[in-house]
């Protein structure tokens, strides 16, 4: 069971600022979709530009 779990937790699309990241990779906020960030699994996510937002995971191969 905590397999299954994990992988669910690991496709996590979005993830909100003071929440661990589900998976390492890019990842954008929700009000920039332009700044890319890297994360790394486990990682907490930070406050964007001093405000909280909701991280979101940029699929591979995206610019």
């Amino acid at each position: 069971m905590k397999r299954i779990a994990l992988l669910r937790e690991r496709q996590t699309p979005s993830a909100a600022t003071g929440t661990h990241c589900p998976a390492s990779g890019m990842w954008v906020p929700a009000d920039a979709p332009d700044e890319a960030h890297a994360f790394f699994e486990g990682q907490v996510f930070p406050a964007f530009h001093g405000i909280p937002t909701v991280w979101r995971r940029r699929a591979a191969g995206q610019d």
